[in-house]
């Protein structure tokens, strides 16, 4: 299993960057849920819109190679 510090460790400007972001004073634990769920779908998203992407392209290069 892979150490969780290596996959977790994540820079501490971005990790300011994020807190600054989805953080809340009328939350009772301190982040704007709503907010914090828009991020992620949005990125989740884009993450699909490159992986299409990319799929696309290794088609037309296995394509070609035929």
């Amino acid at each position: 299993m892979n150490n969780s510090k290596e996959t977790l460790d994540v820079p501490a400007a971005a990790v300011a960057e994020i807190e600054k972001a989805i953080a809340s004073d009328q939350s009772v634990v301190g982040i704007d849920a709503k907010k914090t769920h828009i991020i992620i779908i949005h990125m989740l998203r884009e993450i699909r819109e490159q992986l299409d992407r990319t799929e696309k392209r290794l088609d037309r290069l296995e394509q070609q190679n035929r």
